[in-house]
């Protein structure tokens, strides 16, 4: 009978708004409002989301902070860490309040929560207040669910929406957003560039000025709570990344292969050019990509697209298909490779990611950079019947010590 009403009654339709918004109530009420105990830290975005959660639960670890911190990737609570199976930016409102609960019982004071558009126009975040609120970027993304950009643009602030009265909103000056979210009314408000002079200070041991942009804004949620950018800018020294996000494998290989949630074309752009400014003289760029089904079907030849322009060696491959028929997802991604092959360009469609991760593998030379996109941390694949187990840093250092 639900799934029959969620088929009948659409996404944003009044009725199903007031059924989430009811649950974030009957949440809080149920788990005893635990956000009045802590101090929360709201971050959204497109890109960077959870990498920005992460820097800023390292800055607080590093600072004598006991902190949770909540991702698409992990829950995180003072130093345990659990993934999050669900794959969801902002899980249900039932879930967040627990795991605030669970923070309070930890004795954390503070709560770095990554909040999704669809957890915000829900309200799956309500009952939060946060006392800081961060956004990372905003390009193109989920607007099957939003309908246009310029409702996901505003429904991403809604975020601002629920900060506390006397709260901080943090703003990137780059995004082109920037004015239509300062002009959102907020006691106080703090920006990052990278223009700012602070960008000659920061070291990090992760790759990309996307990172740079993702440290920045992490820096300015810290700031906006009392603590030093200096003392945010050392504990960065020491932050290794997140699982799947830019991460290296290495099993002793010759080449360098690196797993990462790139997922929008916007991230392709950055990803790819990051990793093509790291290659040697003569060395290749070799990417996997796809894309999730369900979703906005029309980024699909942008980002075959962008790999067509910026790679060497190009596989097409399953990801995430949910009820979709897989091969369509491919031929939609291949459409945009195919109308942009460069002359040098190896191109192919491997159905069967495994087989796909393996050809790659075997291509590589030494200097060679191979880089998996779309999966990350994820340890399950969404296919018509459910979830399947499916970790592909695991796979990916199983397939090297072959």
């Amino acid at each position: 009978m639900l799934s029959f009403l969620r088929r009948l009654i659409p996404n944003r339709h009044p009725i199903r708004l007031a059924w989430h918004h009811g649950k974030a109530l009957a949440a809080a009420i149920w788990y005893g409002f635990p956000a009045r105990n802590l101090t929360i830290i709201g971050i959204t975005g497109t890109d960077g989301k959870t990498t920005t959660v992460g820097m800023l639960a390292h800055i607080f670890e590093y600072s004598g902070i006991r902190a949770g911190a909540l991702s698409t990737a992990f829950f995180r609570i003072g130093n345990a860490i659990h993934w999050n199976a669900t794959q969801k930016t902002s899980p249900s409102p039932f879930a967040i309040q627990r795991f605030l609960r669970e923070c309070v019982k930890e004795h954390c004071t503070h709560a770095v929560l990554e909040c999704s558009s669809h957890g915000l126009v829900q309200g799956r975040l309500n009952f939060t207040w946060p006392t800081v609120a961060a956004i990372t970027n905003v390009t193109p993304e989920h607007l099957d669910y939003h309908g246009s950009l310029e409702q996901y643009v505003k429904d991403k602030g809604l975020l601002f929406m629920i900060l506390k009265k006397s709260g901080t909103k943090i703003l990137n000056k780059d995004d082109d957003f920037f004015e239509e979210y300062a002009r959102i009314p907020s006691s106080k408000i703090r920006t990052y560039s990278l223009s700012d002079p602070i960008v000659q200070t920061i070291e990090l041991q992760i790759p990309g000025n996307f990172n740079i942009e993702n440290a920045l804004c992490a820096i300015q949620c810290a700031k906006a709570l009392g603590l030093p950018s200096k003392q945010s800018i050392e504990a960065l020294k020491k932050f290794t990344g997140i699982p799947g996000r830019m991460e290296w494998i290495d099993e002793g290989q010759t080449f360098s292969v690196f797993i990462d949630f790139t997922v929008t074309p916007a991230a392709y752009e950055k990803t790819l050019h990051t990793a093509r400014s790291m290659l040697g003289s003569g060395k290749r760029l070799l990417v996997l990509t796809g894309s999730c089904g369900d979703r906005m079907r029309e980024k699909r030849p942008v980002i075959g697209k962008i790999c067509a322009e910026l790679a060497d060696t190009v596989v097409v491959t399953n990801e995430d298909p949910y009820t979709e028929d897989p091969e369509q997802i491919i031929n939609e991604v291949w459409q945009g490779i195919e109308k942009n092959m460069k002359p040098n360009l190896i191109a192919k469609k491997i159905p069967d990611r495994r087989d796909a991760i393996s050809f790659l593998l075997t291509q590589a030379k030494p200097g060679d950079i191979v880089l998996l996109c779309g999966k990350g941390s994820d340890t399950t694949m969404w296919m018509k019947e459910g979830q399947v187990p499916w970790n592909e840093r695991e796979i990916v250092r199983e397939i090297l010590r072959k």
